[in-house]
C-alpha cells in the first residue's frame, strides 16, 4: 500500500510549465521532503536526482576540474572517498563504473564513458521495485534514444553506440530501417517525437519535449491524489520549471551543440553538415 501525504500534497503550488515564479525552489522542496516523507519514500526522491551525482562522478574520475554540481545526493567528499576506497554509500551501479574506470575497462565497447554510466544507471532503474520510477526512467530513455537516432539519421551519423539499453525497444531503434523504427504501436507519442525532431528551433524543440514529459506525469498520477507518486511528479515538474526560468536563447542553442559535439567526438560528420 502506498502512503498518503494529505497535508503535503494539499499545500503544493499549482504550477504549469510556463509559470513565471515558484513559491519554493527544487532544493527547498527536497529539504521539505526530507522532513515530511517516510524514509523509504524519501529514498525514491533521491533516485530522481542521481543524474546530478552521475555528472559529478564522471567529472571527478576524469579530473577535468569542472565545477562540482550542487543538489545531488552525495557530497564531493563522500564521492572522493568512495573513489579511493568503496564505502558502501554509493549505489552499486556507481561502484561498478568506478571499478571499470580504475581498471581501464569498457563496460560497453565503443561507448563514451558518460554513456556507459548512463547505461548502468538505466539498468539500475529498470530493476527498481517502484513502478512509478521504473516507468518514468524507461519513458525518458526511450524519448532520448528516439530523438538521438532521428538527429543522427538526419545527418547520416552512425548511432549504434549512442543508444542506451538492450531491450527490444532499444534494439529496434538501433536496427530498424523503418521511419518510426517499427514502434508506433508501442510508443504512443512517436508521431510527436518525429515532428519535434523536424523543428530547427532548439528551444521550441526542448519545450515540446518537456511538455510531453509533463503530460506523461499528469496522466500517470491522475488518480494518485495524495500518494508518493504525486509528490515525485511534482519534484520532476519543479525541476523542469526551474530549467525554463533560467534558460535563454543562447543556452538553448548550446544544448544542441553539446549533443553534436558528443557525436562528433565519435564520428566524422558529413561536410555538408559542418558547413551549415
Amino acid at each position: 500500500m502506498k502512503r498518503n501525504y494529505y497535508y503535503l500534497v494539499a499545500g503544493l503550488q499549482d504550477i504549469t510549465l510556463d509559470i513565471h515564479k515558484l513559491s519554493l525552489s527544487r532544493s527547498e522542496f527536497i529539504d521539505e521532503l526530507k522532513n515530511e516523507l517516510h524514509p523509504d519514500d524519501y529514498a525514491k526522491a533521491e533516485i530522481l536526482v542521481y543524474r546530478i551525482d552521475n555528472d559529478n562522478l564522471v567529472n571527478l574520475l576524469a579530473k577535468n576540474d569542472k565545477e562540482f554540481l550542487s543538489g545531488g545526493v552525495f557530497s564531493r567528499e563522500e564521492m572522493e572517498e568512495s573513489i579511493k576506497e568503496p564505502s558502501g554509500i554509493l549505489p552499486g551501479y556507481m561502484v561498478r563504473f568506478i571499478d571499470a574506470v580504475k581498471n581501464d575497462e569498457e563496460i560497453i565497447s565503443g561507448m563514451s564513458k558518460e554513456n556507459q554510466l548512463t547505461a548502468l544507471f538505466y539498468g539500475f532503474t529498470q530493476n527498481l521495485p517502484d513502478g512509478f520510477l521504473k516507468d518514468w526512467f524507461r519513458f525518458n530513455r526511450d524519448i532520448n534514444n528516439i530523438l538521438t537516432a532521428l538527429v543522427c539519421r538526419k545527418y547520416d551519423i552512425p548511432y549504434d553506440n549512442q543508444i542506451i539499453g538492450a531491450d527490444e525497444t532499444s534494439e529496434a531503434i538501433r536496427k530498424s530501417p523503418a521511419r518510426d523504427f517499427g514502434l508506433s504501436a508501442e510508443i504512443s507519442i512517436m508521431d510527436d517525437l518525429m515532428n519535434i525532431a523536424k523543428n530547427d528551433d532548439v528551444q521550441e524543440k526542448e519545450k515540446a519535449i518537456d511538455q510531453l514529459r509533463w503530460n506523461y506525469l499528469d496522466d500517470v498520477t491522475f488518480f494518485e491524489y495524495f500518494t508518493i507518486d504525486k509528490v515525485l511528479a511534482f519534484l520532476l515538474k519543479i525541476e523542469m520549471v526551474e530549467r525554463w526560468l533560467s534558460i535563454d536563447k543562447e543556452h538553448g542553442n548550446d544544448l544542441f551543440m553539446d549533443l553534436l559535439q558528443e557525436l562528433k567526438s565519435s564520428y566524422k560528420l558529413p561536410e555538408s553538415f559542418t558547413e551549415k
